[in-house]
């Protein structure tokens, strides 16, 4: 006898939690994620299919494959993950689950998802994010970024957290979680409030004006060392 599954069919589609690393493509002019276990191999967008990573023909999720979506229900155990070492760049996802879907004890594995919500932790230094850096890794055509302080910069390839929900479209919403730092209101001297789901506009321009900022004392520096080093009154041509 062949046991079965009890089926499920949900009014709305289920909510579940993730982690995964911000994804920039070469050109920039995309956004996306990748995981960070099965799978991380294959960037996805804010609306994305599963398919199966071993390459077999069989739709995801298969009961007898690892293949699929994967997420929690609960987001303190997905803001747990966040803690080990190799995730501390991650981002929190909120997703939509869609499609089919496995239901097991802590979480779904499933066929589809659309990414609702990226958290963004704290810069290294432990300053709020006012935006996502080239992280020094990648995979083919897709540079991974790592959230950074306005400080923090230093010239690299860089969005800010409102340039990066635009090029992910679908709707992504993209917050800062308060660094260390923060308190009364503000995540340090000089630095923008993080991004609230009651006022987004404001925070996202500070966000915007704090990265133009620092690029530009970025470029003032690099100018004046090299007048230092064309110095002596010598024209040439």
């Amino acid at each position: 006898m062949r046991l079965r599954l009890p089926e499920e069919r949900p009014t709305e589609p289920p909510t579940g939690y993730k982690i995964a690393h911000p994804m920039l493509s070469q050109d920039g002019t995309r956004a996306g994620f990748t995981g960070v276990s099965l799978g991380g191999a294959l960037p996805y967008g804010v609306l994305a299919d599963a398919s199966c990573v071993y390459g077999l023909r069989h739709a995801a999720p298969h009961r007898r494959c690892d293949c699929g979506f994967h997420c929690v229900h609960d987001r303190s155990v997905a803001e747990g993950l966040l803690c080990t070492a190799e995730h501390r760049t991650a981002v929190l996802l909120e997703v939509l689950v869609l499609g089919r879907y496995l239901r097991f004890e802590r979480g779904f594995r499933y066929a589809r998802q659309r990414v609702r919500t990226a958290t963004v932790g704290p810069c290294a230094c432990g300053t709020t994010a006012v935006g996502l850096a080239d992280a020094g890794w990648g995979r083919p055509g897709w540079l991974a970024l790592t959230p950074s302080c306005a400080g923090c910069l230093r010239g690299r390839t860089s969005v800010t957290l409102a340039a990066f929900a635009r090029l992910a479209g679908d709707g992504l919403r993209v917050v800062a979680r308060a660094g260390a730092g923060a308190a009364a209101g503000t995540d340090g001297p000089g630095l923008p409030p993080a991004p609230s789901a009651a006022d987004l506009g404001v925070p996202e321009l500070v966000a915007e004006a704090a990265l133009l900022q620092a690029r530009l004392d970025w470029f003032q520096t690099q100018l004046a060392r090299l007048g230092r080093r064309g110095g002596g009154g010598v024209a040439k041509g």
